[in-house]
């Protein structure tokens, strides 16, 4: 199903349409995970695409954050009512592949002719079948980085341009930062996803065994290997001294950082709208650190958001609405502007270009360096994501354990080696449902 038209032509198409219509319109329930100003802009791309023809309503529902989201999707789907997109975070991959008859994966809802080549390797690669078929859909993929509050720097006394590419010249300008009174020198949002996952796909570490899920559901966690250890201990002792201000194991950090009170904050390249909607000061976005003891140079970075899953139980007319509006988000014009707006990663290389063509990375510098950060290298196993059963509930033993280092109540490797013998049960408990 062709689906393409530009974004003036959504505009004119919806001016010629006016606000009603003589036919009934099949309607297509979607949940999913966001408020704010990305609600807003969700929000917007539904309005776009029901305003741009007649055949299709999109009824967008918010579901609570990612965890809830999931979770009403898989009670709605036991009470036989399910909508018919469902908004699913990064880590509940395995467990939607793992859901038999659940999925009508997005290859087969889209049909002949659908070019899958198009979308970004990096970006799809976490939600595709061994042999490649893509089975959600990239809606919301970012990737960590590091933001920077100039002004705060340059209150400090340090030289707001100073390089920062690797956490050992982050350790220096801590210590600064520390003795020049700062209150908050570094903040985080998603630790787990940060500090752990990303920093092993960054300095090309396993994060688990089985090419990090992806060979097999037979895998074990090996997170608590040298690396990770000493970058969990070198921020538990940040947190010890101060410079490491641990706000919560989402994104409370964002509004310390977005209210000019933290000088760093690590956190995905999405902060971006929020960030430059609210932040009254000098910001700037940097590439996510790697310690140079560990590696010559960084790997890349992998993705964390979500992706968008059909659900199986409805007629035939309604997946082609399904089809058409997947189709519509795809576009280059629709997901050039996401990724403005947003800072999420652009889903195809169609919409990169076009947002550089637009002059959008010259006008906001910085903004592509999710986009280089993911797709200089080509992903080895250990950097091409994860795939683990239960990996929701596993996230929350690892906030746990970290927790429990930034009190000073555990050592890094304490924490570490807990967190891998807990989660690597849950994993043993999903392998055995898998089967």
């Amino acid at each position: 199903m062709a689906y393409r038209k530009t974004v003036a032509g959504f505009v004119a198409a919806a001016a010629l349409l006016g606000t009603s219509s003589a036919f009934a319109q099949t309607e297509i329930d979607f949940w999913h995970a966001f408020t704010g100003r990305l609600g807003e802009l969700v929000a917007e791309q539904v309005d776009t695409f029901n305003g741009s023809q007649s055949d299709y309503k999109i009824v967008a529902s918010h579901k609570g954050n990612y965890s809830e989201t999931l979770n009403a999707g898989i009670a709605a789907f036991r009470a036989g009512e399910q909508p018919h997109i469902l908004m699913v975070f990064e880590v509940g991959t395995a467990t939607m592949m793992g859901a038999k008859g659940a999925i009508k994966p997005v290859f087969e809802v889209m049909g002949d002719g659908f070019d899958q080549s198009k979308y970004i390797g990096s970006v799809k690669g976490y939600y595709t079948s061994p042999d490649g078929n893509m089975l959600s859909l990239p809606f919301n993929s970012s990737t960590p980085v590091l933001w920077v509050n100039r002004d705060k720097l340059s209150e400090a006394g340090i030289d707001p341009d100073t390089d920062m590419s690797t956490w050992e010249q982050v350790s220096e300008v801590l210590d600064q930062l520390k003795a020049a009174g700062v209150e908050c020198p570094m903040t985080t949002a998603w630790q787990s996803w940060i500090h752990l996952e990303n920093f092993s796909a960054y300095h090309d570490t396993p994060f688990a065994t089985k090419d990090n899920g992806f060979a097999g559901t037979d895998t074990e966690l090996a997170f608590n290997s040298p690396a990770q250890v000493a970058h969990i201990s070198a921020m538990g002792d940040w947190a010890k001294d101060g410079k490491f201000i641990y706000a919560g194991r989402r994104n409370e950090g964002g509004a310390n950082f977005r209210a000019g009170e933290c000088a760093l904050f690590t956190e995905s390249s999405a902060g971006y709208a929020g960030i430059k909607s609210e932040a009254e000061f000098d910001f700037e976005v940097r590439p996510l650190p790697y310690w140079s003891a560990v590696a010559s140079e960084p790997q890349n970075t992998i993705i964390g958001g979500a992706s968008l899953w059909v659900l199986e139980g409805h007629e035939a007319p309604e997946y082609e609405g399904v089809a058409a509006f997947m189709d519509f988000l795809s576009s280059p014009e629709i997901q050039a502007k996401w990724h403005q707006d947003t800072g999420y990663l652009p889903i195809t290389a169609e919409a990169g270009d076009l947002t550089r063509s637009q002059g959008f990375y010259d006008a906001n510098p910085g903004t592509d360096i999710a986009v280089i950060q993911m797709t200089a290298k080509e992903p080895t196993a250990n950097s091409k994501g994860l795939r683990l059963g239960s990996f929701d509930q596993i996230r929350g033993i690892i906030d746990e354990e970290l927790e429990g280092v930034w009190a000073g109540d555990k050592s890094a490797q304490e924490a570490l080696d807990s967190a891998v013998e807990r989660g690597n049960a849950l994993l043993r408990r999903f392998e055995q449902s898998a089967q």
